[in-house]
């Protein structure tokens, strides 16, 4: 009776999906560890400071999508695009392929060979775990030079964001490849352009072939330490996408805001906000060809899981929230260990007054004053933390101990992490972990089909809704 019961749901939901139009032009942004926290820290923030309200937030339809992974109820990255993408459950750490390690194909390929151009973009390394994803199918999200070479076999039309994140270690990983010296290379072999620019990404025409960008070898910056730089935002590289995908037959996109998941994971509430406010405007661009192809264009938000445990309140400020206080920080807590980092070089036993501008700078935190009349202002309990964690880290510095690089790894020195902490309890903000969790994310969607996009569902409908638009 159960069974029965489940097909008849099945052909219902198998009839709704080949009942609904189908878009010529699909936009998929993925908010990497944006939960609904994140999209309103944003959306307070941008009110206060007379922006208005995120257009992600302002779509017509929404859905609670549930994340967990088929091993874990707290999913990766790898196994959430490959959810989102391929509308397979696989284990923690897998990309592309389901439990068994067996190849699932994307929304993505699906469109391709329903003869649309695809577009895959990101503001981390175009191999990173969300958009690999949509292209590759490896066993193990760390096999890079498998998954630069799945891109290039790919046959994609436009692949931009940072770089391919590779080196000659990864390389070796598939020696009969050796003949190209190194995946990029091996994308020249299968007719893909390499952009170095952000003036020659700009200057890119349709009809300039595929397209495969290398602005750095590793992530783009952060948004808020991006200024000034030379690299593209993410809404640059999405409105250029447009301009190249365009055609007949129509395009798929995807584009991701990788860059919120890796501040979340860090606890760095500005530079969090700063990267979802970032891909809202990508996102407008998107909105903007809708409003130009209203019939025929359907754009869907959303995000692989939550990153940091995020929370809008802190005891100490009661009832209150202060979104606003966040614009004071003017860099990354990452930028600021650097700079901290070259004042240990210049320096060779430096005291704690010695970081005092830069801490004013970085995080518009004053020495002086009443914090009472000025909330900016350290109160004596905070500069006591400071000067904690300044303490360990000299200590630290003096023992020349390695700090841990990976960016969702633990932080072994101190005083970036508190400065941090500080500036979220001042906003009113709670983090209660570094890392990926369970709560479920909002997926919003507007245009044609987006209809389908509501209710409660899992990240793997995402994927099945899209490839009923390409008969799959």
């Amino acid at each position: 009776m159960k069974k029965a019961i489940s097909l008849i749901a099945a052909a219902a939901c198998g009839a709704a999906l080949a009942a609904a139009p189908a878009p010529k032009y699909v936009f998929l942004f993925i908010g990497d560890g944006m939960s609904t926290p994140q999209r309103m820290i944003a959306e307070e923030f941008s009110r206060k400071s007379g922006a208005g309200p995120l257009a992600m937030n302002a779509m017509p339809f929404q859905a609670t999508t549930r994340t967990c992974s088929a091993d874990s109820l707290v999913t990766d990255s790898a196994a959430a695009a490959t959810a989102i993408a391929c509308g397979s459950k696989t284990y923690n750490g897998a990309s592309g392929v389901d439990s068994d390690g067996s190849p699932v194909y994307s929304c993505a390929a699906a469109a391709k060979e329903a003869g649309k151009k695809v577009g895959i973009m990101t503001t981390v390394t175009i191999t990173h775990a969300t958009p690999a994803g949509f292209y590759a199918h490896r066993k193990n999200r760390g096999e890079l030079y498998g998954i630069a070479l799945d891109l290039a076999n790919s046959g994609f039309d436009f692949f931009a964001g940072g770089g391919l994140d590779l080196n000659e270690k990864t390389s070796r990983q598939s020696p009969e490849y050796a003949e190209f010296g190194d995946a990029y290379r091996y994308a020249e072999s299968r007719g893909y352009r390499i952009v170095k620019t952000r003036d020659e990404f700009l200057a890119l025409r349709p009809g300039d072939g595929k397209i495969l960008t290398r602005f750095v070898n590793g992530p783009l910056e952060a948004s808020i330490d991006a200024a000034g730089l030379g690299q593209p935002t993410l809404a640059e590289i999405v409105a250029k996408a447009i301009e190249m995908l365009d055609n007949e037959k129509g395009f798929f996109i995807m584009a991701e805001g990788g860059r919120i998941d890796w501040a979340g994971h860090s606890n760095d509430a500005a530079t969090n906000l700063r990267d979802v406010l970032a891909m809202d405007e990508a996102v407008k661009v998107a909105l903007a060809f809708l409003d130009a192809h209203p019939d025929e264009t359907l754009v869907v938000v959303t995000g692989d899981h939550e990153t940091g445990g995020l929370s809008m309140g802190f005891a100490g400020t009661g009832y209150a929230l202060y979104m606003d206080r966040l614009a004071n920080q003017t860099m990354s807590v990452g930028r600021f260990e650097k700079l901290a980092g070259e004042i240990y070089k210049e320096k060779v036993s430096p005291s704690f007054d010695d970081f005092r501008p830069l801490v004013e700078r970085a995080f518009g935190f004053r020495f002086e004053g009443d914090p009472k009349a000025d909330p900016m202002v350290l109160t004596s309990a905070e500069l006591a933390d400071l000067r904690k964690a300044f303490d360990h880290d000299a200590a630290f510095h003096k023992a020349k101990v390695e700090e841990n690089t990976k960016y969702d790894g633990e932080k072994k020195y101190l005083f970036g992490g508190a400065c941090k902490l500080v500036m979220s309890h001042k906003a009113g903000i709670g983090w209660s972990s570094g890392a990926h969790t369970a709560m479920p994310v909002l997926t919003t969607a507007k245009g044609c089909g987006a209809e389908l996009f509501g209710g409660f569902i899992e990240n793997t409908d995402i994927a099945r809704k899209i490839k009923s638009f390409y008969g799959k």
